[in-house]
């Protein structure tokens, strides 16, 4: 059976493992912290690469920014990446096929190849975590836009209260939806809700508290938590909507260290009971940590005479 090695390099760590045609893991999963300048990149890429070049007929990398049609480079601006990443040629870095693809592009195809959209040809997973990342399978195909950076769903507007970004715009998705945005919804409840007065958290400076704060307070039945909480839901439950109306999904994949605290069975009925189109199922993501990885690996075996 043919092997590709597949890494999923992001800001802080590359992690990596052998993958067989089938998106089972062949080899122990290896993790190096991501070097700091573009050219002890390279040089770490070559070395990962070397390691395992007899075994291996193919690279496949999932990687944090948007990749060009070709799939053989980044060609947005990665702020978490070394400098002059987006303008490495990644096919430069082995004698054999190399191909690359945004991390949730390659999430979403490992969920709908092997995980929980097996079976769905139109279909959406969302990654909910610092950030919020999306990747789309319409009619069996990853949908890739004229230039290879659709699904940018974070930077969808959904609200008109004036928050900031990372991007710097204001009412992103992603500013309400992720983590960094129920850490802000937090801050501004904290500031104008009258529950916080009588929170556990009621001591606590509004801009120290964390998301982790306000899961546990919600297990504590905190009237404040469950305020903030709702709230967050509620704007991803409004993202929700306005992707199923636009592109009529069969299902919608929510993955990310933040996506597990959904509840997808009320968020499901939540959604089915606004949308205008057919019913939508939503479920929890079953590919993992390591989706990504998956997901580039299945997709050079497509795409790569390899």
């Amino acid at each position: 059976m043919k092997k590709i090695l597949a890494m999923d390099v992001g800001g802080t760590k590359i992690v990596y493992s052998v993958i067989n045609e089938n998106g089972v893991l062949e080899s122990e999963i290896k993790r190096e912290y991501t070097p700091k300048t573009i050219s002890e990149l390279k040089e770490l890429f070559k070395k990962i690469i070397k390691e395992y070049d007899e075994e291996t007929q193919g690279v496949a990398i999932a990687t944090a920014g948007a990749v060009n049609l070709d799939n053989i480079k980044v060609e947005s601006s990665t702020p978490n990446m070394p400098e002059g990443y987006n303008q490495l040629d990644f096919t430069q870095l082995s004698k054999k096929p190399v191909f690359v693809e945004n991390d949730a592009n390659a999430a979403a195809w490992a969920e709908y190849k092997i995980g929980a959209a097996k079976g769905d040809n139109n279909t959406v997973t969302i990654t909910l975590g610092t950030g919020v990342g999306g990747g789309f399978i319409i009619n069996g195909k990853l949908l890739r836009g004229k230039s290879g950076k659709a699904g940018e769903i974070g930077s969808m507007k959904i609200n008109s209260r004036g928050r900031i970004c990372t991007c710097g715009r204001k009412d992103c998705w992603e500013s309400y939806a992720s983590g960094s945005g129920l850490k802000f919804t937090a801050y501004e409840t904290a500031l104008n809700d009258e529950s916080f007065k009588s929170s556990v958290f009621k001591d606590k400076n509004p801009a120290d508290i964390t998301t982790y704060d306000i899961i546990q307070g919600v297990k504590d039945k905190d009237e404040y938590s469950i305020k903030v909480f709702n709230i967050w839901k509620k704007d991803i439950i409004t993202g929700l909507i306005n992707i199923v109306n636009i592109f009529d999904t069969e299902s919608i994949i929510i993955s990310g260290g933040m996506g597990e605290f959904i509840n997808v069975e009320e968020a499901e009925n939540e959604v089915n009971n606004e949308i205008v189109v057919s019913k939508v199922k939503i479920k929890h993501a079953l590919s993992g940590n390591y989706s990504g990885m998956i997901g580039a690996a299945l997709l050079a075996f497509d795409k790569l005479a390899v």
